[in-house]
């Protein structure tokens, strides 16, 4: 998976819902468009391939999420 690029969010944690999501280029990873829900960047829509969810990306669609970025990388959480 190659490294995380660009800077899109500060530093916090994000209220955040999947808009979008397609298997990624490597096998197990998902692409998941996340629209953030609440606070400065509300509406912004933030994209981070996933690896080792398990789950079918069109499952994931509509799926509540939270984005936490610490030194500018993100990591995502999924609810259920």
């Amino acid at each position: 998976m190659p490294p995380y690029h660009g800077r899109v969010l500060e530093d916090g944690t994000y209220d955040a819902i999947v808009v979008d999501a397609d298997d990624g280029a490597d096998a197990g990873t998902v692409v998941l468009h996340l629209a953030v829900a609440s606070g400065a960047h509300k509406g912004e829509v933030v994209t981070v391939t996933a690896a080792g969810l398990g789950r079918d990306a069109l499952d994931l669609l509509a799926v509540p999420a939270t984005i936490v970025v610490v030194d500018g990388a993100p990591a995502v959480s999924l609810e259920g």
